[in-house]
């Protein structure tokens, strides 16, 4: 993705099973002579705004409290490939972040998160 947030261009990073999917997307859309990859109905690219109604609307069908803007989206990924132990080296190139340190907002866990490992373990405490 070009001009993301703070103007910096971004990879985005998909499961290699979405490739084919893509690559159906991309015959598609040359088939009907799109200009963009994704497009509004009226041939232009999606906006800002177009982008987080279509978010909105997915939380909603998802059943999330609350709304997934894409920014919040990327760190919520990220956040959860962390927790999946995957190590930061492989995280920074699709971060858009300059250096690991700047990784570690993805290494808090959530006070939720933190009181259900804790309520997990604290029965074996040994005292």
């Amino acid at each position: 993705m070009t001009q993301g947030k703070g103007a910096k261009d971004r990879v985005v990073p998909f499961p290699a099973t979405f490739k084919e999917t893509l690559a159906l997307h991309i015959d598609g859309q040359h088939a009907k002579h799109a200009t963009f990859l994704f497009e509004s109905t009226q041939k232009k690219p999606y906006s800002t705004r177009g982008v987080r109604a279509m978010l909105a609307r997915y939380a909603e069908q998802a059943g999330l409290a609350h709304n997934m803007a894409p920014h919040r989206l990327r760190h919520f990924l990220f956040t959860w490939l962390k927790t999946q132990g995957i190590d930061d080296a492989l995280i920074q190139p699709y971060s858009g972040h300059e250096s690991r340190t700047s990784l570690e907002i993805y290494s808090r866990l959530a006070l939720t998160d933190a009181q259900r490992q804790y309520d997990q373990v604290i029965d074996h405490f040994p005292v």
